[in-house]
């Protein structure tokens, strides 16, 4: 059913004292008004907020990813179109020059692909660990760990010079903040991705065995453009680390909040386990807990209402993540809980590309930490623990640890 009266805001803020929940009205409206209209940035838009609705809605040909299509639901957030932007490669763009750009990155991220990189980023771990071990207490788990593991990763994946990670974790960071102006916003893209295509440059000369240099030699063989192939690693750089970092620290931060749980998985060394508690911990935080937003392209008979070409729909994942109607008792995190049915990195064919990757990541951190470090706690009451409530990816900006 939808309103009547004039539609109220999005509710983006999570309640005081429950920062691993969704906010409390979208529980509201998930059982009263599961397909409503709420105000979003200053333009109304459609909201979707039950798991089974989110399904089957998401993935409908007549709904568009481009940002730029009438009635995206991004209002005063969309940043300008400039002839010399990379943009953020094909996740904003529809088949079939979505399709055709994800398939030419799909191969490194397959899981035969990724399992074979699972030494190398347990070699990452442990060092990061010795490293903890060995240093001063109390120590910001964010910057110290949760960062550098997915940045290492990604940027032995992709050819980037991990030196230069301060630059690209920065403008990232603000190209993400909602609370960071338009200005802001564009200057950071603009920084990244003039990065990135410098970068092509340098692969498109001297190119190595890495997953930029393989774009390059598309681009030299006339099959990608230059500006595209930067763009493709704007996305991936982006990606491949904030939220793997967020999910490291938030993660832990949640588990340390349910000592119950976290001496299951502290205790076992069972790979189904681990795999099961990185699963439910995906569901249970879903980081990117700001909706994703889509256009509709033609109208759409849908629960009774009739969703018109030009209206924006808003699909948040981390409400539908903790609907009762398919995930019994959602609100508790449970480890041993099959959670593999989430919907924390999407569905259809937006789903995240990386998945693999972020999945044998967590596993590796979430089965070592906590384990080489059995006492780890907080080295500050949970208040003091600063939030990303602005951010496009939820997670905290730091987390002091000690043991």
């Amino acid at each position: 059913m939808t309103a009547t009266h004039q539609a109220p805001e999005y509710p983006m803020a999570r309640a005081a004292g429950c920062p691993f929940d969704p906010p409390p009205k979208l529980r509201e409206l998930q059982e009263e008004a599961p397909l409503t209209k709420v105000d979003v940035f200053g333009q109304t838009a459609w909201m979707v907020t039950r798991y089974d609705d989110q399904r089957r809605l998401i993935g409908d040909p007549r709904i568009s990813s481009d940002i730029y299509k009438p009635g995206y639901p991004a209002g005063n957030r969309i940043l300008p179109r400039q002839d010399d932007d990379t943009g953020i490669g094909f996740i904003l763009m529809d088949d079939p020059d979505h399709a055709r750009m994800r398939r030419m990155v799909t191969a490194p991220f397959m899981i035969k692909r990724v399992e074979a990189m699972r030494p190398q980023v347990q070699q990452i771990v442990d060092d990061l660990i010795d490293e903890l071990l060995a240093g001063p207490k109390p120590v910001d788990l964010v910057q110290a760990f949760a960062l550098p593991i997915p940045s290492l990763v990604i940027c032995q994946l992709l050819g980037v010079p991990y030196e230069d990670h301060d630059f690209f974790q920065k403008n990232s960071s603000i190209l993400l903040r909602t609370s960071a102006s338009i200005e802001e916003r564009t200057k950071a893209r603009g920084n990244i991705g003039g990065y990135l295509n410098d970068l092509m440059g340098d692969k498109i000369a001297n190119p190595k065995d890495d997953l930029l240099s393989g774009l390059a030699e598309r681009v030299t063989a006339g099959e990608l453009t230059r500006k595209d192939a930067a763009g493709i690693g704007v996305l991936l750089l982006i990606a491949g680390h904030e939220t793997t970092a967020n999910m490291i620290a938030l993660g832990t931060l949640a588990l340390l909040e349910h000592p119950d749980q976290l001496a299951k998985l502290r205790d076992t060394d069972d790979p189904k386990l681990i795999s099961s508690a990185v699963e439910e911990l995906l569901r249970y935080l879903t980081i990117t807990h700001q909706g994703r937003r889509r256009a509709i392209l033609e109208d759409i008979e849908f629960d009774g209402q009739i969703l018109k070409a030009g209206e924006g729909v808003i699909f948040p994942n981390d409400i539908a993540n903790r609907d009762p109607e398919m995930f019994p008792d959602p609100d508790t995190l449970d480890v041993t809980r099959d959670a593999r049915r989430h919907i924390a990195f999407g569905f259809g064919v937006h789903q995240c590309l990386g998945q693999p990757l972020a999945r044998m990541e967590l596993q590796v951190v979430y089965g070592t930490l906590y384990r080489r470090i059995p006492t780890l706690r907080r080295a500050v009451e949970l208040d003091d623990v600063p939030f990303k409530h602005d951010g496009g990816v939820y997670g905290v900006y730091s987390l002091p640890v000690t043991w």
